[in-house]
């Protein structure tokens, strides 16, 4: 199937590694313009190469700390035209309330629920004015499923999820989608701490901690990043403009509830 993304500008942040890098990787195997973006210009260079390796697409890196609007700006006047906008970053440590002072909730709602919200402003209108645009949040299927250890990324998230729904509402008369993809057990390197962390807390092996968490997951496996990332495609696709304000889960089938 041809996605109709081809030559389409996306701009993926956080996307050195992890799930940013498997949305970066499927939108340029689609035919995008692909930036990919970081605080750390060198895990950019070790990126684009992987990219490279599996495409044999060359895409543009540009370095920016999301979190901060002195960034955000350089992300505004180096983009005249953006067609695709993924907004990720890392999520703050599990912890527990009495880990979460004011220091730490005001840090994560700027890095997962103002810094998204702010680049999402200012670059939906541009979109709406050449009536295309493809905005994906990647949030967490703890937005749907709290859970206490995680409530700090959860909050922020859900801010975020909230918000763009409403923006949504008025967005998608211009064929400009907001949709957010909600990951749980994605074979990444944040899956990775978390298995680290299970070891430390439950005193057992890497291997024990893994099968435990798979065993949580319906499927029996993790997901693919691979997976994850063909799903940002298709949500950015021609196809998909009819598909506007949802969540969409890949966590294995894992989820208990009906919606």
């Amino acid at each position: 199937m041809d996605l109709g993304i081809k030559g389409k500008v996306a701009l993926v942040c956080a996307s050195s590694q992890g799930l940013g890098l498997a949305c970066a990787t499927s939108l340029a195997k689609e035919g995008a313009d692909v930036y990919i973006n970081g605080r750390d210009q060198s895990r950019l260079e070790l990126a684009k190469i992987s990219i490279f390796e599996k495409t044999g697409i060359t895409v543009k890196t540009i370095q920016a700390d999301i979190t901060k609007d002195s960034d955000r700006q350089k992300l505004f006047e180096h983009f005249k035209t953006l067609d695709i906008l993924v907004n990720n970053n890392a999520g703050p440590a599990p912890g527990s309330m009495k880990d979460w002072d004011h220091d730490a909730w005001i840090e994560a709602l700027e890095s997962n629920m103002l810094a998204p919200i702010l680049l999402i402003r200012g670059f939906i209108e541009g979109m709406r004015e050449r009536r295309f645009g493809r905005i994906i949040n990647i949030t967490s299927a703890m937005v749907k499923s709290p859970r206490p250890h995680m409530a700090l990324s959860t909050t922020a998230r859900t801010g975020l999820t909230a918000f763009s729904k409403s923006v949504s509402l008025e967005s998608i008369v211009d064929n400009v989608t907001i949709n957010n993809l909600l990951p749980e057990r994605i074979d990444t390197p944040r899956q990775q701490f978390m298995t680290e962390r299970m070891m430390k807390l439950q005193n057992i092996s890497f291997e024990q901690a893994r099968a435990k968490i798979t065993e949580t997951v319906a499927a029996k496996r993790f997901g693919l990043p691979e997976e994850f990332g063909d799903a940002c495609a298709f949500l950015c696709s021609a196809q998909a403009g009819f598909i506007s304000g949802q969540n969409l889960q890949l966590d294995g089938g894992s989820y208990h509830g009906l919606i």
